[in-house]
């Protein structure tokens, strides 16, 4: 059943506000409308994009929450963030992300993201990583997003802090990595890194 623009902007608005990381694309879907005429309406409710809206959200919340690196030196856009116990972020795979021979993703931008929520996630100024094990589980294409979820396992294991992310394109695993983070609190003394962040 078809509904009237006014009504279906009501929605809108409501839907946005209550799920605000909710796509055009979806918003589409659930209204059985063009993407464009969710975009028009968006517009006239002076409502911005989801990643202005992310970020938004981020600016908010996080900016002085984050310590171990400046938000906007993260790869992706943090949704969600406890320091020392979990983090979430969102990567939209953009043509620039991926090779333009078969628009497959590059892995450095998939390990960019886990790293960076990795090191985001340490609640101390200064998170290096020790060392890390990873796992690509499938390609992923461009227009594709990747949401990684970062969970602290181990806060003092040997020295280092312990970080289990798992990269997701809806239900699906793409990628899997084991982070051990140096911490100043951690230990004191030198000790080799992969990454400095």
């Amino acid at each position: 059943m078809k509904i009237s623009k006014i009504e279906r902007q009501r929605l809108l608005k409501e839907t946005i506000e209550a799920t605000p990381f909710i796509t055009d694309e979806d918003l589409a879907e659930k209204f059985a409308v063009s993407i464009q005429t969710i975009r028009l309406d968006r517009m006239g409710l002076a409502i911005p994009e989801l990643r202005e809206r992310i970020k938004s959200v981020a600016a908010d919340e996080w900016n002085e929450t984050v310590k171990a690196l400046p938000l906007n030196e993260v790869i992706g856009e943090i949704i969600d963030l406890e320091l020392d116990n979990r983090a979430i972020s969102i990567l939209d795979i953009k043509e620039e992300h991926a090779f333009s021979r078969n628009k497959i993703a590059r892995g450095h931008h998939l390990f960019a993201q886990a790293n960076s929520l990795a090191v985001a996630v340490i609640n101390d100024e200064l998170a290096l990583t020790a060392k890390s094990e990873i796992k690509f589980t499938r390609q992923v294409k461009t227009g594709e997003r990747v949401v990684a979820k970062a969970f602290v396992d181990d806060l003092a294991d040997k020295g280092l802090t312990t970080i289990q992310v798992n990269s997701f394109v809806d239900s699906e695993k793409v990628f899997t990595g084991l982070f051990h983070m140096y911490r100043t609190s951690d230990t004191e003394g030198d000790i080799g890194y992969e990454d400095n962040h």
